[in-house]
């Protein structure tokens, strides 16, 4: 049974980096790249559909950590699934106190309502994403050494 805890949990949580890595390495340059107001648009867009379902792949994957590092105590590794779930708070802590506030301002932002500073808000949520996608490939390597 720990051994499906464990594959279940680092599949749930290696999902989870490769969205966001792509995200922060693929999917704002598209957006980025495209012409006039659609890259904006698209940023929205975003903003509202993965806002909607992180919030529970995040806690989902902490949870499912925290459960595998209960279950595990008692077996090598123990301490690693422990600091991935230590990363894991650190990235909910982040994205609820840095990155989800802007996210909420932009998912309502269309060419008529955005601020004049949109473009810096949306640069400022980047380098946070950055930090929380090096965050949570720091938990899911750990989660996979753990394994070994």
């Amino acid at each position: 049974m720990l051994s499906t805890l464990e594959v279940v949990t680092t599949v749930v949580v290696g999902l989870m980096v490769g969205v966001e890595f792509s995200v922060a390495f693929i999917m704002n340059r598209i957006l980025d790249a495209l012409p006039e107001d659609s890259g904006q648009l698209g940023h929205a867009h975003g903003g509202r559909m993965l806002g909607a379902l992180m919030p529970f792949w995040y806690i989902g994957s902490l949870v499912l950590s925290a459960i595998w590092a209960v279950a595990g105590w008692h077996r090598p590794g123990a301490g690693l699934v422990v600091i991935a779930a230590g990363l894991l708070i650190l990235s909910v802590v982040m994205s609820i106190l840095l990155l989800v506030p802007i996210n909420n301002r932009n998912k309502t932002w269309t060419p008529e309502n955005r601020p004049a500073d949109w473009k810096e808000q949306l640069h400022r949520w980047n380098r946070y994403h950055y930090i929380r996608v090096a965050v949570i490939v720091a938990a899911f390597t750990l989660l996979v050494a753990a394994i070994a």
